[in-house]
Formats: C-alpha cells, structure tokens, sequence
C-alpha cells in the first residue's frame, strides 16, 4: 500500500505545481486589486458591453459547434458501435489521427485552406465557379471548431454505444418495437452520459479558444477568450485577466457537475 502511494508522488507533484498553484494563482489575481485589496471588480467588468458580447458571441457559436458536433457524431459512432471490431478500430483511427498533430498547425492549415487565394478557392476558380469569403467570419470559426473538437464527440458517444447489451436491443424489437422507438426508449437514454460528456468535452474548449478565432476570424472577431488572451498579453493586467476567466471557471465548474450528475460511473469518458 505504502509503494502505491509513492507510486502516485509524481502525479501529485504535477498536479499541484501545473493544475493547483496555478488556478490558485488565478484565483489570487482575479479577487484582488493591484495594490493587493480584496475587491470583486474584475469580475465585475464582465458586465461591460464589449465584455458581454464577446462572451455572448463565444456561448453562442460553442453551442453551435457543439449541437454540429454532435448530429455529425452521433450516426457515425452508431455505425462504428454497430460494426465489426476490426473495421470500427480502423475508423476510430482515422478520427484520432488528426489530434496526433499540433492543435495550432491543424488550424492553419485551414486558414491557408480558406483564405481568398487558398487552395479551396483556387479549386472553385479552376471549375470556373464563385469562390466562397468564409475566412474572418464567424462560419470559419465554427468550420475550426467542429474539425478540431469533433473526436471529442465521437469517442465518448463510441465507447457508451459499445457498451450497450446488444441482448437489450433485440428484446426490444422481439417485443414489437420499430428501429425509431428502440432508438427513443432504449439506444438513446442508455447512451445519454456518452451525449453529457462529449458536450462537455466540446463545448467547454469551444467556449475558452482564442486560437480559432484569432486565426479563421483574423483577429476581427473577439470571443471571451481573445479578451483574456488580449488583457493578459497585450494589457498586462493580470487581475482583470484572471477576473474574467473565473467567470469562464463557472461554466466549467457547471460542466463538470453535469457530467458527475449523468455519468456518475465514468462511462462517457473512457475512450
């Protein structure tokens, strides 16, 4: 027992100096003032106009990412969850493969693929067709969400379709019921805190990125996280930096006690 224990020394030694002392960090900075007084101002701010409709704009396209993520997910982990081991492996693959690359370099590849002289509309202006002006709107900003944040949704919704007793589907249907009303009453309650998690595991990286938007939106477009990024970097004002992202910490907070509530085995999380 005693070996277990320092077994997990490292993993403790890492979470405490990269994951405790700095929300602690955060935590200090975003209640207090720059001469050190206590004060609640910072967090304050978030009322201010460009603060909330930078985070009113953020919330939004996260909940439109998501909601894309998920009705593209969902099919494709039925068919994967449905489908020999081999084949399903193969696919889950392929999803997986991109995240083995750099999150940045996946994004810039899409500015270059989207850009007014990238390579998609060079593709549409050879077959002599109109090319597209997505790049700096707030379309290519959920088209970079969707493509990175997708395998987050698909390997939970996986991994709880999988897991599903095929013996419960076929007595179902032995019962009399049709595809749709298995799917309603069986597949997708047994597969809700796979639906929790891959929300969470999507929604919540969508809402704090600055990286998507700064690129695919050119800097035009500001959500939540370009102001904390700008506030920290640029105004060097670690106090309303840090006021602002405990206001993000609560969406997080909320996420997580969604999933606790409805994945309370940890089903949805394991890939």
């Amino acid at each position: 027992m005693k070996s277990k224990r320092l077994l997990a020394g490292p993993y403790l030694f890492w979470a405490v100096s990269f994951i405790i002392i700095p929300l602690l960090m955060i935590v200090y900075y975003g209640l207090t003032a720059e001469d050190g007084s206590f004060t609640l101002m910072n967090i304050a701010r978030i009322t201010t106009a460009e603060n909330l409709k930078a985070l009113g704009l953020a919330i939004l396209l996260a909940v439109i990412s998501t909601v894309i993520c998920l009705v593209l997910a969902y099919p494709l982990a039925m068919i994967l969850s449905s489908s020999n081991m081999n084949q399903s492996s193969f696919i889950v693959l392929i999803f997986i493969l991109p995240m083995w690359m750099n999150f940045l370099l996946r994004t810039m590849a899409w500015q270059n693929l989207l850009e007014k002289n990238g390579v998609l509309n060079d593709i549409l202006t050879f077959f002599h067709l109109a090319p597209l002006e997505i790049i700096n709107t707030p379309y290519a900003i959920v088209l970079g969400m969707v493509y990175n944040f997708l395998p987050f949704m698909v390997l939970p919704l996986y991994n709880i379709l999988s897991k599903i007793d095929k013996d419960v589907i076929n007595a179902a249907k032995d019962l009399g019921a049709n595809n749709f009303q298995t799917f309603v009453k069986i597949t997708f309650p047994l597969s809700l805190p796979g639906i929790i998690s891959g929300i969470t595991m999507v929604f919540v990286p969508a809402l704090t990125t600055f990286v998507i938007s700064d690129l695919l939106g050119g800097g035009k477009i500001l959500l939540i996280g370009n102001v904390i990024e700008q506030t920290f970097k640029q105004g060097s004002n670690w106090n309303l930096g840090s006021g602002l992202s405990l206001v993000l910490m609560v969406f997080v907070i909320a996420s997580m006690a969604l999933v606790s509530k409805y994945d309370k085995d940890g089903e949805g999380a394991t890939f």
